[in-house]
């Protein structure tokens, strides 16, 4: 009697362990996270985005080496890369970021059951990424980078005021930067200032351009364009040397060549994108059903080393609000 006593007290025990051993291991795989992330190219908006993405999870307990696991995948500006990048990421994360228009539309041709979330898109309705911006209907949302253009061109000639005539350059195969530049022309050419607008197709053609826009005009005004932002430096000589003001889409194209800006900040739209990315994942939101959001916060930003070489008291430059 005592035998059998003590052997079904260690079968309850040995029960108690196992299930104690398996209600471990499923609280850890809840608070496991793998995440994919397809990034355009290269450059400080972009990454920017990334990092603040990052920052937000690891804010949320989610930290990488730990309990989340990242597959980032860079296509380094290079259309051929994204297909593979993208077959590579679906069916194997929880979800999967997309930085800029590229990434997103790529990612949305390979998966229609994989929740997508994109960033640094500035309409996906024209992208073709969601049906409207309340109502996504697929399985994409995420967060836009429409800059208030409106806000920016009075900066920029507020600035310049004896502007008679306004630059604007940018990569005509990007269609988020057409849109901005459409934008600027009517909201430029509405004050009565005259615009002059030249395109590249690559970085290989921003030095030639700009040069030779900036021989033209007397302000230039560029919208956050992945080619552009990419080749700020370059800009920042040619616009040096011709002493002309530029207001850029975005902060981070600011601190690596433009004069001023009013706008978002990319690190900021990344950690609002984690957070509808953790309403996907943790609480069982439905993409469809996830309103495109846009930045919630606008900034000014000036580079006050460029402001001191163009002779412009930083000070005088204020919010166009």
């Amino acid at each position: 009697m005592k035998k059998q006593l003590a052997m079904g007290l260690i079968t309850l025990a040995t029960g108690l362990v196992l299930a104690a051993c398996g209600n471990s291991t499923e609280s850890g795989q809840d608070n496991e996270m793998a995440i994919g992330i397809l990034q355009y190219m290269e450059h400080d908006s972009l990454s920017s985005a990334r990092e603040g993405f990052l920052k937000e999870l690891e804010e949320e307990g989610y930290v990488e080496g730990e309990n989340l696991t990242v597959d980032y995948q860079n296509a380094q500006g290079d259309q051929a890369n994204l297909q593979s990048m993208s077959e590579r990421l679906v069916g194997e994360n929880d979800a999967i970021l997309a930085i800029a228009t590229p990434a997103a539309q790529a990612l949305a041709n390979v998966t229609t059951e994989d929740p997508i979330l994109f960033t640094a898109v500035t309409d996906p309705v024209d992208a073709g990424l969601v049906e409207s911006n309340e109502e996504p209907g697929l399985n994409i949302s995420g967060t836009s980078d429409i800059v208030p253009i409106e806000e920016q061109v009075a900066l920029l000639l507020s600035i310049a005021p004896e502007a008679n005539t306004v630059g604007i350059i940018y990569n005509s195969s990007e269609p988020n930067s057409k849109i901005q530049a459409d934008m600027a022309q009517k909201s430029i050419e509405a004050k009565g200032v005259d615009v002059k607008v030249l395109t590249v197709t690559t970085t290989n053609d921003v030095q030639q351009v700009m040069t030779t826009l900036a021989q033209e005009v007397e302000a230039v005004y560029i919208p956050t364009d992945n080619t552009m932002a990419s080749t700020m430096p370059t800009i920042k000589e040619i616009t040096l040397e011709y002493q002309l003001p530029v207001v850029a889409g975005a902060a981070e194209m600011v601190e690596t060549g433009a004069l001023a800006t009013y706008g978002i900040n990319y690190e900021d739209l990344g950690r609002q994108t984690a957070k509808m990315a953790l309403k996907i994942i943790k609480d069982g939101a439905d993409p469809a059903e996830l309103p495109v959001e846009t930045s919630n916060k606008l900034e000014l930003v000036i580079n006050e080393e460029i402001a001191e070489a163009l002779g412009i008291d930083p000070a005088s430059i204020v919010s166009p609000e």
